[in-house]
C-alpha cells in the first residue's frame, strides 16, 4: 500500500508520540511514532507496544471480505516458525526446501492434468498476482516468437479479458505495455462469453484470460467454451491464440469437488495456470504458484541464471529473496490432507456457502446474485433500497466484528451494489447462523428507522475502462 507522506511539522505534540501507560514503569521517555528512537528498549516492552496497537485491527476470523487463509493447524504454524529464516531463492544453501518446492510444482502439474513428464514446469511465487504476471509474460514472449517467425511486426500486443479480472491483470497490461481488451458485464451476465471474446481477438492477441472464481461474484468462467471457440478460430486463421487460466481460488476447489468441469490442461489451448496457495490452498500469506503445460510454453529468455549464492541457480520469478516457510507449509498441507482431505474441506465450505445463501434469501429483503455454487463465495443485493443500502449494512455489521464488503459492479452495471461473503476454513455452520442473526438485527434496526438517510458508495477513483 502506498501511503500519503505524513507531514510531521503539522502534527500536534501529542500526535507525534506513543504514550503507553503501563510501559511507564520501564520507559523514561515517550516513544516517537515517525522517527527511530534514539535508544534501545527491552524486548518485552517493544513487543507490548506493537501488540497493543495491533489490537485495533479487525478479527481475521470474522473477515469475510478476504480470500486469504486465516487459520492453520498448530503443526503447520510450528513448521513455519522453524523455517522463517530460510531464503527461498538460495537453493544451493537450502536444497531440501527447493526440493519441496519442486514436489509441490509436480503435484499441482499432475492435479491440473499436464502431459506426463519427468518434471512439471512451474515455480512458487509470493502470491497468485505474481504468478499471473509470469503467465502473462510467457504469453507475450511466445506471441512475439510467432510473429517474428512470420516476419510480422510485434509492437502492438493485446490481451482479451473480462472486466471482472483481479487488478493484477490491469497492472500487467499497463506495466508490460499491452492493450487490454475488456469484456463488459451485462445484467444477468457477470462473466465472459465465447461470443464476446471472439469479437475482440485478432492476430495480435497474446492470449485470453479466463477466471476460475471471479472476485466480484465467485463464478467460474466457461473455459471449455472459450477453448472450443478458439480452437475453431485458430484452425480457420492459422493463429495460435492461447488461454491463461487465473485459478487463484478455483484451482484448489474444482479438482476436488467439481472434477468433471474441464478447465485445465485437458483443454488444448490452456497453456498456463496461476493458483493461490494462500487462498483455498490453505496456507497463510503469501504463496502462489505458476504452472505451465510443459517446458515448451516457458520461453528460455525468461529464465535467469545466477551463481553468486553458490552453484548454478535458475530463477524466473519477479521477486528474488523471500521466506521459504510458505513453501514448507504448502507441502505440509499436501501431505497432511491429500486429495481426500482437500475434498472434505472444500465440500464442507461449499455446503456452508449454499446454506448461507438459502438462509440470507429467507430473510426477505435480499436477492441472491451468486449462491456459492462454484467457489464458496456468495453475493447478494437488496431487492429495493429505500432508507438503507448494502453500504449501511456493511458498516453497521462491523459493530459485531464482521467484515462483509459492499461494492458496486464495474461500469455498465454500476447501479448494482452487492454484499459478498467468502466462506473459508474456520467459518463454521455455527458462525453462519451467528452471521444470519446479526444480519436480521441490522435489517430490523433500519426498518425501525424509516427516516434514516441511506449511505451511498464513496467514489475515490475511476473504474477501469473496457474496449
Amino acid at each position: 500500500m502506498i501511503s500519503k507522506k505524513v507531514k510531521l511539522n503539522k502534527l500536534k505534540d501529542e500526535d507525534r508520540v506513543i504514550n503507553p501507560t503501563y510501559a511507564s514503569r520501564e520507559l523514561n521517555d515517550v516513544v516517537p511514532k515517525y522517527e527511530m528512537p534514539e535508544g534501545e528498549m527491552l524486548p518485552r516492552t517493544a513487543y507490548n507496544l506493537v501488540h497493543d496497537e495491533l489490537m485495533l485491527d479487525g478479527n481475521s476470523r470474522l473477515n469475510l471480505a478476504t480470500f486469504v487463509t486465516t487459520w492453520m493447524e498448530p503443526e503447520a504454524r510450528q513448521l513455519m516458525s522453524e523455517t522463517f529464516d530460510k531464503n527461498m531463492i538460495d537453493k544451493d544453501e537450502y536444497p531440501q526446501t527447493a526440493e519441496l518446492e519442486m514436489r509441490c510444482v509436480n503435484m499441482l502439474s499432475r492435479l491440473y492434468n499436464a502431459p506426463e513428464e519427468e518434471n512439471g514446469c512451474g515455480c512458487s511465487t509470493t502470491g497468485s498476482s505474481e504468478a499471473a504476471m509470469l503467465g502473462g509474460m510467457a504469453l507475450k514472449w511466445k506471441w512475439r516468437e510467432r510473429m517474428k517467425a512470420k516476419g510480422k511486426p510485434a509492437d502492438k500486443p493485446n490481451m482479451v479479458l473480462g472486466i471482472d479480472v483481479q487488478i493484477c491483470w490491469e497492472k500487467f497490461c499497463r506495466y508490460w505495455e499491452i492493450e487490454p481488451r475488456y469484456i463488459p458485464m451485462e445484467k444477468g451476465r457477470y462473466v465472459v462469453s465465447a461470443e464476446e471474446v471472439l469479437k475482440r481477438v485478432d492476430e495480435n492477441t497474446i492470449g485470453v484470460v479466463a477466471i476460475m472464481g471471479t472476485t466480484f461474484t465467485g463464478q467460474y468462467e466457461p473455459v471449455k467454451e472459450l477453448n472450443d471457440a478458439l480452437d475453431k478460430l485458430n484452425g480457420e486463421t492459422g493463429w495460435d491464440v492461447p488461454i491463461h487460466v487465473d485459478a487463484a481460488s478455483g484451482g484448489f476447489i474444482a479438482p476436488f469437488i467439481q472434477p468433471d468441469i474441464e478447465w485445465d490442461f485437458r483443454l488444448k489451448w490452456v497453456k498456463s495456470i496461476n493458483v493461490s496457495g494462500h487462498k483455498y490452498g490453505l496456507v497463510y500469506p503469501g504463496v502462489g504458484w505458476a504452472i505451465w503445460r510443459d517446458w515448451e510454453e516457458l520461453p528460455e529468455d525468461l529464465i535467469f541464471r545466477v551463481n553468486y549464492l553458490g552453484g548454478d541457480m535458475p530463477t524466473f520469478a519477479l521477486n528474488f529473496s523471500r521466506p521459504g516457510n510458505q513453501i514448507v507449509a504448502q507441502y505440509y498441507n499436501f501431505l497432511r490432507l491429500g486429495k481426500e482431505g482437500y475434498r472434505r474441506i472444500m465440500s464442507s465450505l461449499h455446503d456452508t456457502a449454499l446454506y448461507l445463501s438459502e438462509k440470507i434469501a429467507e430473510l426477505g429483503p435480499f436477492e441472491i446474485v451468486s449462491d456459492g455454487s462454484d467457489i464458496p463465495v456468495l453475493t447478494f443485493k437488496l431487492k429495493k433500497e429505500d432508507n438503507y443500502t448494502v453500504f449501511d449494512i456493511s458498516e453497521m455489521i462491523r459493530d459485531r466484528g464482521w467484515l462483509v464488503p459492499a461494492y458496486t459492479m464495474p461500469e455498465d452495471i454500476q447501479d448494482l451494489a452487492v454484499l459478498r461473503v467468502v466462506v473459508k476454513e474456520g467459518f463454521s455452520r455455527d458462525m453462519a447462523d451467528l452471521l444470519i442473526a446479526d444480519l436480521k438485527r441490522v435489517i430490523d434496526h433500519f426498518e425501525d428507522q424509516p427516516g434514516h438517510k441511506p449511505k451511498k458508495p464513496e467514489k475515490k477513483g475511476k473504474y477501469r475502462k473496457h474496449c
